[in-house]
């Protein structure tokens, strides 16, 4: 039976296989797009008007929101983010719009504010200890620093128990 496989110089087969690594490795780095909570359509976001909508008509509209206002149910919260994140990278904000439908006490609806990504405030922590006042203990003092204060004077026991 003849042998029907081409044969590839090994300087080609070396560039074949040089080539399909970099793609594989270069697709590990590609962005991914991430959207997060309520899906915003720009039309029913725009129908909902103070002074003409109530809180039924609002959840009709828009479904149930994101969240309700914390010390008050007389706010409604649709959040939505976009975010992108490249290969282990944490993801980054790109877009992002809060939109806060505020209630007077009849349920009527009195406000509509929008807010997008100027509301965002990066955080960086402080290295990877949480600062604490009082004593600096090494490790070996967490563990042995209580040997012999168990049921000494002034160590919270009371006497003569």
């Amino acid at each position: 039976m003849p042998n029907f496989m081409p044969k590839l110089p090994a300087s080609r087969a070396r560039m074949v296989a040089l080539g399909l690594i970099v793609a594989l490795t270069a697709s590990g780095c590609t962005q991914m797009k991430g959207r997060q909570g309520y899906v915003v359509d720009p039309v029913l976001t725009q129908a909902i008007t103070p002074g003409v909508d109530n809180r039924e008509s609002v959840e009709k509209t828009l479904g149930r929101p994101t969240f309700v206002g914390q010390f008050s149910n007389n706010e409604y919260y649709y959040v939505s983010r976009e975010t992108r994140q490249l290969a282990f990278a944490n993801p980054r904000p790109v877009s992002q719009q809060v939109l806060r439908v505020r209630f007077d006490p009849a349920g009527n609806v009195a406000a509509v504010d929008r807010t997008g990504l100027e509301l965002v405030s990066k955080i960086n922590p402080n290295g990877d200890k949480t600062p604490t006042l009082g004593r600096h203990r090494s490790f070996f003092e967490d563990i042995f620093g209580n040997i012999g204060a168990v049921g000494a004077p002034g160590a919270g026991a009371p006497p003569g128990q």
